[in-house]
């Protein structure tokens, strides 16, 4: 018995000597290729008919879907290779490219409009989206700002004010193209990020009660968004208008029953339902393969939505723990409007179904993120000592960190900063001190 105890401890020894090589999660790469791979051929399905007609080609938007995939499958690789942590080095530089490509977009003759949004830019046969890439942008901003151990996150100015400057910057450009559905999209995540954070829950309350009247007025005030909000509330009573688009979403849904009409053979999508191949493609899913395929698209959405959660409550740092919690918040908050939409629980927000719907610059950027995800749930040895925008010098995980990996219960939603609590600044003020 006595040797057979030191065997086993001499095996547990060794094990934790020798480091096993960095893993990624498996599930959650293999999720993502099948939303994306699933939504190449629904995006062919459902716009077949309608390319054919316009571009004279079925194959119009499948083939650029397809050319979409590749380049984000090859920077979803780039950044699972990666060190996700050099990219709190960029997160201003980002940020500030992103504002530029969002006021720029909005100049007369150099953004492209389409059906009265300014949101696009023309290269070639491809365009691209700046508020996708301003997405990503803030949420490495908001990630890198609050894993600054010297930023007082309970203070109102350093912990609320600074921080929601950014993203109201950030959103009320969106709102000029106009995109009313992203500037709520950036708004949510941002304030995840700050409740997981450990700002102020009074001040996150405020900022909603401010947020309201002001989203409001956003509607009111415009009157094409005004006539949404009221198709929304009676889709029937204005199918002939404003509740167009979801009148014939509900009627496409409704008609697939349990197991669909059989893929390729929805009637709804030939130009009887708009935006079948985007912003409303879950319908055309549900006719087509019925109860049963739309509840496959929601199960890996959960599933895509655990595996980046469990990351976050697993990072190994709390810049990783941020970045995780954003894109995973981003990615569940934009498919649950998408959804939420389609479904008339929502008014009408131009928001697309992530990895799904037909658009290059969302399905690269979604794969990038996935590709961030997986670098964080691979780990990385801890970087070397040196500064970058705010960030702390550590050259090995702070004992109370480890702590908290090891206890999720600790880092969960609303109490994240906690698990840092023993940790002080170089003057020695206290972390979560402030107003």
């Amino acid at each position: 018995m006595t040797t057979r105890a030191a065997t086993q401890t001499q095996l547990s020894a060794d094990s934790i000597a020798t480091p096993t090589a960095p893993t990624w999660d498996l599930t959650l790469f293999g999720v993502a290729l099948m939303l994306s791979a699933f939504g190449l051929v629904m995006v062919y399905s459902a716009s077949a008919v309608y390319a054919m007609g316009r571009f004279g080609s079925d194959t119009h938007f499948a083939l650029r879907q397809l050319v979409y995939l590749g380049v984000g499958l090859v920077a979803m690789v780039v950044a699972l290779q990666l060190d996700y942590r050099i990219w709190a080095r960029f997160s201003r530089p980002l940020l500030i490219a992103s504002v530029v490509l969002l006021i720029v977009v909005l100049v007369p003759g150099v953004g492209v409009r389409v059906g009265g949004a300014q949101r696009w830019f023309r290269l070639g046969p491809l365009s691209l989206q700046p508020s996708e890439l301003a997405k990503l942008a803030l949420i490495f901003y908001l990630a890198t700002i609050l894993a600054d151990e010297n930023r007082r996150l309970k203070a109102l100015g350093t912990g609320f004010v600074a921080p929601l400057l950014v993203v109201g910057l950030v959103s009320g450009l969106t709102l000029l193209q106009p995109d009313l559905g992203t500037a709520v999209l950036l708004g949510l995540a941002a304030l995840l990020l700050m409740f997981v954070a450990g700002t102020r829950l009074i001040y996150l309350m405020g900022a909603g009660l401010i947020a309201a009247p002001l989203a409001w007025f956003a509607v009111v005030g415009t009157p094409w968004r005004l006539k949404r909000l009221m198709a929304f509330f009676d889709p029937e009573g204005h199918r002939e208008g404003a509740g167009y688009q979801v009148y014939e979403a509900l009627l496409t849904l409704g008609s697939g029953g349990l197991t669909g009409v059989g893929l390729g053979e929805g009637q709804q999508k030939l130009f009887y339902l708009p935006e079948a191949h985007t912003d409303f493609i879950l319908p055309v899913i549900g006719q087509e393969l019925g109860f049963i395929g739309v509840s496959t698209v929601i199960v890996l959405f959960g599933l895509l939505l655990w595996r980046g959660s469990r990351t976050a409550l697993r990072a190994s740092d709390p810049f990783g723990r941020y970045l995780a919690t954003g894109i995973t918040g981003v990615i569940g908050f934009q498919a649950c409007m998408n959804m939420a939409v389609v479904v008339g629980v929502m008014p009408t927000k131009g928001i697309t179904l992530p990895f799904v719907s037909y658009g290059g610059t969302s399905l690269v950027t979604s794969l990038f993120m996935i590709g961030l995800l997986l670098s964080i749930s691979r780990g990385h040895r801890p970087a070397a000592g040196r500064r970058s925008w705010g960030l702390r010098e550590q050259t090995q995980e702070p004992p109370r960190l480890r702590g908290a990996s090891a206890n999720p219960l600790r880092i969960s939603s609303g109490g994240v900063w906690r698990a840092f609590k023993g940790q002080r600044g170089p003057q020695g003020s206290p972390r979560e001190g402030g107003a």
